[in-house]
């Protein structure tokens, strides 16, 4: 609906709550942090995405195996912010990062497959 500031409101209020409730690396905190960095991404505010994005791969790191598709889906997220911002040399490792992961972790024809290989491709054309 493009409402922003409520959306982004929600998420927070909902991480004080599961700070309350949870332990500090549980992978819930990922999921509210991607959520966060997606309302910013959104909002074209690409240093707040990023940074959030982040602290869900952390989290990630800790709480997941190392190839979780969660995780890959974290670094597609971080490239694409790059990728946004025009920092194409930095968007490409975490899309390959998403990649090696997927190809490992999903099936061949999983759609997650073919969007990270059209996003290296699109982003080698801009480099």
């Amino acid at each position: 609906m493009g409402e922003y500031s409520k959306a982004l409101s929600s998420y927070e209020r909902s991480l004080e709550i599961q700070k309350i409730a949870l332990p500090p690396n549980h992978p819930g905190f990922a999921t509210s942090y991607h959520n966060i960095g997606l309302v910013y991404n959104n909002m074209g505010e690409y240093s707040k995405a990023l940074s959030s994005y982040e602290r869900s791969l952390e989290i990630q790191k800790i709480a997941l195996p190392p190839n979780h598709p969660d995780l890959a889906a974290s670094y597609n997220n971080i490239g694409s912010v790059y990728d946004d911002m025009g920092e194409y040399s930095k968007a490409l490792p975490y899309y390959e990062k998403a990649q090696d992961i997927w190809k490992k972790a999903l099936p061949t024809n999983h759609p997650h497959i073919a969007l990270v290989k059209s996003n290296i491709d699109n982003v080698k054309k801009k480099m």
